[in-house]
């Protein structure tokens, strides 16, 4: 069974971090994934180790990480990396993945369009 964590910096704004939860378990239903969920960096929670672990307690014998930053900065270069490496490392049975960031996807210019068009309209 596969498991898909959205992974995001997190934030003392709580409604910050629930929109990212509704944007992974609307990835997870697109996705047709049995399991969605999230992981922030600390000392925000869960962390992805946290998240991993419930993934697997729920069944997941597969985790997919997908970054959630638009930029590829250092949390991505440096510190997911070493962070799924160490959940992969606790967790053997469970085969642990990341995704390419989001940064230089083509629909991210869509949707940049999409907003810059509505504030446009807005205007007129």
């Amino acid at each position: 069974m596969t498991a898909l964590v959205l992974f995001a910096h997190g934030s003392p704004v709580e409604s910050a971090n629930d929109a990212v939860r509704a944007v992974a378990h609307e990835a997870g239903k697109a996705a047709g994934v049995a399991l969605a969920g999230v992981a922030f960096l600390e000392p925000y929670h869960p962390t992805l180790e946290e998240s991993v672990e419930l993934m697997a307690g729920q069944g997941a014998t597969r985790v997919l990480v997908v970054p959630y930053f638009l930029t590829l900065g250092l949390h991505l270069q440096r510190d997911l990396p070493r962070i799924v490496a160490e959940a992969a490392r606790r967790f053997p049975a469970l085969e642990i993945r990341m995704t390419p960031p989001l940064d230089g996807h083509p629909f991210l210019a869509e949707v940049v369009v999409d907003r810059a068009r509505t504030a446009l309209e807005e205007w007129e």
